[in-house]
């Protein structure tokens, strides 16, 4: 016989047993409820009869009370009592409730007809002493016939207790045996039970656990030591040492899929480190080409099954335009508008060729779009988006790619961050240098242009001209139509002023209604010629403010040369000298500063 079927018979065995304890077990409980219920009827009854009993005596003690004392109070209780009193069937009707038998309640109704009898007498009694018979009354409810019909109804009411004690005790009895019984039966095969299972638990343990660890002792201790390559034994039987064998190989499995699993970790622990130095490498990076440099040197080591490219978005052109790319992607133009990536149009990561159905972008440049698995992650930091990272797969790669899709997004989620910081400073360092009324650039920007234009000049042994020119009468703007007017006119001044140089970060404003121009390249006369076209363009302005004609405006503009007119670290005093010349010859005019004797004269 197999052991299986050795032990399978061993837990029926105990199953039919366990079931067997509980059923008895539960009919010794039904005979302990039998035994509570009989001791409970017997309490209700003796509560029941202790209360007839007070019942029957109550009015032979009101009647001899009324005549011992003669109180009125006591005659006036016997007679409220007595109503109370109903039939003979109403006052057993309790008992009967309770359980007690017919032959019982018979016995019991003798007593209470005595009892009724009594009644009368007490009633004779009670009327003898109301008409002063005392004598007569007295002899009536103490005489020694009174006292024998008392002793009669007190025997017939314990007689009835007696049988009911007799009853009750034989319920008892019998409700105790049966319960006692069963009680028996109950631990007897409970005891057989936990023998029964001992017998099966040593059985089991002998023949399913001493003899495999023995035989397969040796395999488990080379797989502890993480001897994976050891070959546990084909052993195909359908019981234990089967079972066991199939653990040891499930166990190898398990530590050769636990080998497997470090080395991803090893590999995803690099990844992490990658994206981490990635990471603190582009937070210290000033311009976007260094972010295009960080990230086409790491991400091929980061993703190196995947080809792609870094777009930057171009919002003046509305554009999204290439910044760098790597392992030469096929498939993605190098320049196309926001519109024709749904990565962008959605701000979610968009892969069209993978496991579910999508839309391809309209940016891929192959026929059959469908085909290709791409992945589009919009560039997305503060709520502002700042470019794409574009994906695919390089040739040779395999179809399953190593690296998550989760490094990727967080790779975008980088380095769209490390965007974002550049413009933040691009756009702070712009406050910092700006005008915010005219867009100019102002004295602090001035000081660092200024430095950088002389010092190429110098280099490229080149002029360098420098107009200063301030608004005429500017104080009337503001006097007849408001500071608000006022600034209308600084802001368009400021405009004609950006439009008429090559490189708009050479026009500054100065301070209040004076303005700036750094003119690299350009000898005196040059200059001057240029200042007196800025002149004439500011006097064609026509300005407006809430429907109202601002007049003509005009500007006074001195201009200075290095090396001609003075030295580099003097060219802004030298043409705001020039400039208070042109002020004080009339205003609306270009001065040039001249030098004699060589020193600088306005």
């Amino acid at each position: 016989m197999k052991l299986a079927t050795i032990t399978n018979w061993a837990y029926g065995g105990t199953v039919a047993l366990t079931l067997l304890s509980g059923m008895t077990m539960i009919l010794a409980s039904n005979a302990g409820e039998r035994e509570r219920s009989a001791i409970e009827q017997r309490y209700r009854l003796d509560q029941a009869t202790e209360t007839l009993d007070e019942d029957v005596f109550a009015l032979s003690d009101r009647a001899r009370q009324y005549l011992d004392t003669g109180d009125p109070t006591y005659r006036l209780v016997y007679y409220r009592e007595a109503a109370a009193l109903g039939s003979v069937e109403q006052r057993i009707a309790g008992i009967r409730d309770v359980g007690a038998t017919a032959d019982e309640l018979n016995s019991l109704k003798e007593a209470v007809r005595w009892a009724d009898t009594l009644r009368d007498e007490q009633r004779a009694a009670i009327a003898a002493f109301d008409t002063n018979d005392k004598q007569r009354a007295r002899a009536i409810v103490f005489g020694g016939e009174y006292e024998r019909e008392l002793d009669r109804i007190r025997s017939l009411i314990e007689r009835f207790q007696y049988r009911l004690d007799q009853r009750t005790e034989a319920q008892v009895a019998a409700a105790t045996a049966v319960a006692r019984a069963w009680k028996g039966a109950s631990e007897a095969a409970l005891a057989i039970t936990a023998l029964l299972f001992l017998f099966v638990l040593y059985f089991v343990f002998r023949q399913r656990v001493l003899k495999p660890v023995v035989r397969l002792s040796d395999i488990v201790n080379r797989l502890a030591a993480q001897d994976y390559a050891v070959e546990p034994p084909d052993i195909s039987r359908v019981d234990e040492i089967g079972d066991m064998a199939q653990a040891i190989r499930v166990f190898r499995e398990n530590g050769l899929e636990r080998q497997r699993l470090q080395e991803e970790r090893d590999a995803d622990r690099l990844q992490r480190d990658l994206l981490s130095r990635m990471t603190q490498r582009m937070q210290g990076c000033d311009t976007l080409h260094d972010i295009g440099e960080i990230a086409r040197r790491f991400i091929p080591e980061i993703a190196p099954d995947l080809a792609g490219r870094l777009y930057l978005l171009d919002a003046k052109r509305n554009a999204v335009v290439e910044a760098c790319h790597w392992l030469d992607p096929k498939q993605s133009r190098h320049e196309f508008a926001p519109s024709a990536c749904w990565a962008l149009r959605r701000g979610l990561p968009h892969r069209p060729g993978a496991a579910t159905i999508d839309i391809p972008c309209e940016h891929l440049d192959v026929e059959d779009r469908l085909a290709i698995d791409t992945l589009c992650l919009p560039l997305i930091a503060h709520g502002e988006t700042f470019g794409l990272l574009y994906l695919e797969r390089a040739p040779g790669s395999p179809e399953t790619g190593s690296t998550s899709e989760n490094y990727l997004t967080m790779l975008a989620e980088n380095i769209g961050l490390a965007i974002a910081n550049i413009r933040l400073r691009e756009q702070l360092r712009a406050m910092a240098m700006g005008d915010a009324l005219t867009g100019l650039g102002n004295r602090r920007q001035l000081d660092a242009t200024l430095a950088q234009v002389l010092s190429d000049a110098q280099r490229a042994d080149l002029p360098v001209s420098c107009l200063m020119l301030d608004v005429d009468h500017f104080k009337r703007f503001n006097d007849s139509f408001g500071h608000d007017a006022g600034d209308v006119v600084l802001r368009e001044v400021g405009a004609a002023l950006r439009d008429s140089v090559r490189d708009r970060e050479l026009a500054f404003r100065y301070g209040g209604e004076e303005f700036l121009i750094l003119l690299p390249g350009l000898d005196a006369q040059q200059a001057a010629a240029r200042a007196d076209h800025i002149r004439e363009r500011v006097a064609g302005l026509t300005l407006d403010y809430n429907g109202t004609r601002l007049g003509a405006v005009s500007v006074s503009v001195g201009v200075a040369a290095v090396p001609v007119h003075c030295t580099a670290d003097r060219l802004v005093q030298t043409a705001d000298a020039a400039l208070l010349r042109a002020k004080a010859h009339g205003r609306d005019r270009v001065e040039v500063a001249a030098t004699r004797h060589g020193r600088n004269v306005a």
